[in-house]
């Protein structure tokens, strides 16, 4: 068992939400935008923001665990030098991801962004929009986020159906596989994106997938651009046959200008889904436990690089 412990964290913040802790667990801050000021550091936590570049400022470093502040990683393994291993933020930003999803859905689905559109002009515009209650969604991707979603959804009164990876049955009822998207896609009406980005997934959602979606069906997408073919995207959307709401986008940000932007059938939020009050505590508890984790000389949660 380790009796000492150093932390880098990138501010007084996540130290602050950290609270009290163990005699002999000491933090430093550290924003890894240069070199390590130590040449060791037991837990070193990276910025949340900007991406996994600033990991490589870890090489020449050794560490026990690399706690990541985000769920996803596919950009982690190019940027984080060998010898280091990592752990993502699973339990961090589920539920607040999943809200945003549902925001996005509601508004999409209830005509909010026309609504808002029509006050800026100072114009009252009622129109009957398409409901919530007894719509089909597809969750694909049925990790922490869609389960979170799903339980969002099901007091909405929607029929849920579920994807993931492979098809089982579990005690929250059967999972499809993605080897069935082919034939479930065509009967459901808003379909969401929480799966990650890997080689499989990449441009997943191509022109022949969106083909397979059911006219006015909205595409929701709260996990990485890349899913999805943004040119294929682009086409379905400036015909006007499916509507969209983005939280990520390809390339990301969004540049200045783009053609998505100025489609009204297309709500894009800021790659936001995280980022609510939730997050600071939750990712100071899961560091704390990491925390109690070595000191007891037990294996850290949610590793998923290892060195």
């Amino acid at each position: 068992m380790a009796s000492k412990l150093l932390v880098s964290v990138p501010g007084k913040t996540l130290r602050d939400y950290v609270g009290e802790v163990p005699e002999g667990v000491e933090f430093i801050e550290w924003k890894m935008d240069g070199p390590a000021p130590v040449e060791h550091i037991d837990i070193a936590v990276p910025p949340y923001m900007g991406g996994s570049k600033p990991m490589r400022n870890l090489e020449g470093v050794s560490t026990r665990l690399v706690q990541g502040q985000s769920i996803g990683y596919d950009d982690v393994a190019k940027n984080l030098p060998s010898g280091h291993t990592f752990a993502n933020a699973a339990t961090v930003h589920e539920p607040s991801t999943a809200e945003l999803a549902m925001a996005l859905i509601l508004a999409s689905q209830r005509g909010i962004p026309d609504f808002v559109r029509a006050a800026e002009k100072g114009t009252w515009a009622p129109a009957r929009y398409a409901s919530l209650a007894d719509r089909r969604v597809l969750i694909v991707g049925y990790g922490g986020i869609g389960v979170c979603l799903e339980d969002r959804l099901l007091p909405f009164e929607t029929v849920v159906t579920k994807v993931a990876t492979r098809a089982r049955d579990t005690e929250r009822g059967h999972i499809h596989g993605l080897d069935e998207l082919d034939e479930l896609l065509p009967h459901a009406e808003i379909v969401v994106l929480a799966l990650p980005l890997n080689g499989s997934t990449r441009h997943m959602v191509d022109a022949a997938f969106l083909a397979r979606m059911a006219d006015d069906a909205l595409l929701v997408n709260v996990s990485r651009g890349a899913i999805v073919d943004t040119d294929a995207m682009l086409a379905e959307a400036r015909s006007g046959r499916l509507r969209f709401a983005l939280d990520v986008t390809d390339p990301e940000p969004l540049p200045e200008g783009h053609p998505l932007f100025a489609l009204h059938n297309v709500l894009i939020s800021p790659h936001v889904g995280g980022a609510s009050t939730a997050m600071m505590p939750r990712m100071a508890r899961l560091l704390r436990r990491q925390i109690d984790h070595l000191l007891a000389g037990e294996e850290p949660e949610n590793v998923v690089i290892r060195d």
